[in-house]
């Protein structure tokens, strides 16, 4: 099947040769832009855009810049729901994670959830607050500016929604990973300002709500909100987007998605699990099974070659993707080129950070015959990305509830279609 890596000098030595072909699906771009409607609508031709586009040097663009308009990917509405609806509201839209080059999603391509669908809030800064109560010393409310005082950090941390689950039903990566993203978020920790308030001995559980219509709400751990929670004012180097809960959201390291609640106004330290709209069919209490519910396993998928792209024949490809685990860095990837027969390590891209997006790639010559592409996952503390007859049979205990973070295949048939090897 190909699995051997190629040797790195002799591919450079024949890279003229390689250079007219290796594309994958050039002629078209990789997703095509949808309409309010979801139906798919063509891009304009290079001419179109080249004559709406010609002069980089008008002074908007000089103001914040603008891609090229020969860059076309977008997001995609996942999960079967239009976004907008005929209501105006907005569900899950996916990251074109086909088209990413390394760990950090662009903010504009930033995977966006709602809670049970919302119209993103308009808020202004200068008249936000955020205010701590409840089990504290001093019951606290802190300004935009007051809160950009405190002592900041800045980190790389995914964010994934636990609707990110491999189905036969997915025909493309961003209908069946498109709702996890990785991006530096900067702020104050949420220890730093539970300090400031003094939490009360009992005072086990923060409940951490947004300003949005059905007031999303999260119940997490105050161990956790000790350890890691970031109260985020900025994303990639600049303030927040209005989607990802401008001008303020937590960030909760490693835990699944809908716990990191954005348009952030009011954190309550309880001394009690609560049952919010949030955590309704998501989490337990039961600390077993809030431990698989929380947090994301180790897991990776394989990027490039994905679902809907075409090989144009045999020969040398770098096979691209990427990888996180919830429990801290990545150690180590494996990718098999057979069907999971045989693994290699993958080349990982950077410096592995926790509960972050770790880029990684695999030098594969492909013999033309049909095969099935599979990546799994080593985090640090030696946890296994599982298959998915492992996770099937886990799943099969009683009162055992958690994320899907099984091997995801992708099947390359010998006329170079790429396809979910799910059966």
């Amino acid at each position: 099947m190909g699995s051997e890596q190629p040797d790195r000098r002799a591919f450079l030595k024949k890279g003229a040769a390689l250079a007219g072909g290796l594309t994958l699906g050039a002629a078209e771009p990789a997703i095509l832009k949808t309409s309010a409607s979801g139906q798919a609508v063509e891009p304009q031709s290079q001419e179109a855009q080249s004559q709406e586009f010609h002069d980089y040097s008008d002074p908007e663009f000089v103001a914040y810049g603008q891609r090229s308009p020969y860059v076309n990917s977008v997001r995609q509405a996942v999960n079967g729901r239009p976004s907008p609806d005929e209501f105006g509201l907005v569900f899950h839209i996916g990251t074109p994670l086909q088209d990413q080059m390394g760990a950090i999603t662009p903010s504009a391509l930033h995977y966006f959830g709602t809670t049970r669908g919302s119209i993103v809030p308009h808020i202004d800064p200068a008249e936000h607050r955020l205010m701590i109560h409840g089990m504290v010393d001093r019951e606290l409310i802190f300004t935009m500016d007051e809160l950009k005082r405190f002592p900041s950090v800045t980190r790389l941390h995914f964010i994934e929604c636990a609707g990110n689950r491999s189905s036969s039903r997915h025909r493309t990566i961003i209908e069946s990973h498109g709702m996890t993203s990785c991006a530096e978020w900067t702020g104050v920790l949420l220890s730093t300002l539970l300090e400031e308030a003094g939490v009360q001995d009992g005072g086990d559980w923060i409940i951490a709500e947004g300003i949005e219509e059905v007031k999303g709400t999260s119940s997490l751990p105050t161990a956790k909100a000790m350890e890691d929670i970031i109260v985020a004012y900025a994303m990639n180097g600049e303030p927040l987007r209005p989607q990802q809960g401008f001008p303020l959201r937590i960030v909760v390291p490693g835990f699944e998605g809908i716990l990191s609640v954005k348009w952030l106004r009011r954190i309550k330290v309880v001394d009690q699990f609560y049952m919010t709209y949030n955590d309704y069919g998501h989490l337990r209490q039961d600390p077993a099974d809030a431990a698989l519910s929380y947090r994301i396993g180790p897991k990776s998928v394989i990027t490039s070659p994905s679902g809907g792209q075409q090989l144009p024949g045999s020969g040398f490809y770098e096979v691209r993707g990427l990888a996180w685990s919830g429990s801290g860095a990545v150690s180590r990837v494996e990718v098999s080129t057979d069907g999971g027969d045989s693994w290699f390590d993958a080349d990982l891209r950077g410096t592995p950070q926790r509960m972050a997006h770790t880029a990684f790639s695999f030098n594969w010559t492909w013999d033309g015959s049909e095969t099935v592409l599979l990546s799994r996952t080593i985090d640090e503390i030696g946890q296994i990305q599982p298959t998915r007859e492992e996770v099937a049979e886990y799943w099969g205990r009683p009162g055992v509830r958690g994320q899907d973070n099984s091997i995801q295949p992708w099947r390359i048939e010998s006329d170079g279609s790429v396809h979910n090897g799910i059966a």
